[in-house]
């Protein structure tokens, strides 16, 4: 079973404040619109795979032509 985490405000403002001493205040905006543009390519992503998926399932399969010319 995994442990269940719970983050309190103590860790939050305790993260926050190693990213701003790790990268500086003027990286941050930087890293969070490079995060935003990977999140958004991703979802592109993941909608392009459902889009397939979903014209796969909806395409008639092929039938075999030439065993209906035999019979």
């Amino acid at each position: 079973m995994y442990p269940l985490i719970f983050i309190g405000t103590w860790e939050i403002v305790a993260i926050v404040l190693v990213v701003l001493l790790l990268f500086g205040g003027k990286k941050i905006p930087e890293l969070m619109k490079g995060l935003g543009k990977g999140v958004k390519s991703f979802k592109e992503g993941m909608n392009e795979v459902e889009k397939e998926i979903n014209e796969a399932g909806n395409t008639p399969e092929k039938t075999d032509t030439y065993n209906k010319e035999e019979k």
